[in-house]
């Protein structure tokens, strides 16, 4: 069971808007210089070094060394789940005070990355394809879900034989409806990525959706999508 205690340190640790800033940007899945993190958070490299301390020693972030350079990576989908979902419930208040929740980049909204699966309305939408409507949050596949990501190359039976979770249902923070995470949520984010469907926007966690994207999800699963600019 969680003491209150941890409860009280996660608290304490993302309570500082530069920390948060930074957990914020490493939700792209990607490593970050001290440096990037820095610019992220709009505070000078000796003051990032020192927000980062704090995550490492928390375990929010782990570091990566390679050569002269040190990476920083959220240390693990849990912690990435819960930063997501503390943008769900930042959307919430925004709600209950007026303005509209969720970003106000339109290609965030329309299709981003969450760590290392598909968020936005566009992955809420396959979601909404392959998750089974009957299921209490959305951590069921659906019996179509095989064959239709067969069709993209994603065998469901090689990756339910991991360690990881197959299919897991993540609240979407601007959509708040499900979109897919998990090893499948993992997967499709790549496999996309393989086929030319989508990449990634410099600087931004937005993804660009291409014309073969646009036509391959309308072909494939039926989602209606607007390739997205660079």
């Amino acid at each position: 069971m969680v003491s209150t205690s941890t409860v009280a340190e996660i608290g304490s640790v993302l309570g500082d808007p530069a920390r948060a800033n930074m957990m914020i940007a490493l939700l792209d899945g990607r490593a970050w210089t001290a440096r990037e993190l820095a610019d992220v958070a709009g505070v000078s490299p000796q003051t990032a070094s020192s927000h980062l301390s704090k995550l490492v020693n928390a375990r929010m972030v782990s570091v990566e060394k390679q050569g002269r350079h040190r990476y920083h990576k959220i240390s693990s989908t849990e912690i990435a789940q819960l930063i997501e979902q503390m943008h769900v419930a930042g959307a919430a208040l925004a709600l209950s005070r007026g303005p509209a929740p969720g970003p106000r980049d339109a290609g965030m909204r329309e299709l981003r990355s969450c760590y290392d699966h598909l968020a936005g309305r566009i992955a809420v939408e396959l979601g909404g394809r392959l998750l089974a409507a009957d299921q209490p949050g959305g951590a069921r596949l659906n019996g179509d879900a095989g064959a239709l990501l067969s069709r993209v190359g994603i065998d469901l039976t090689a990756l339910s034989r991991g360690r990881r979770t197959l299919c897991r249902s993540c609240l979407d923070w601007s959509e708040r409806r499900p979109h897919i995470a998990g090893a499948l949520g993992a997967a499709m984010l790549e496999r996309f990525g393989e086929l030319g469907w989508l990449s990634r926007r410099k600087g931004s966690r937005a993804l660009v959706l291409t014309a073969a994207g646009e036509l391959g999800l309308a072909r494939v699963f039926g989602v209606r999508a607007v390739r997205t600019g660079a």
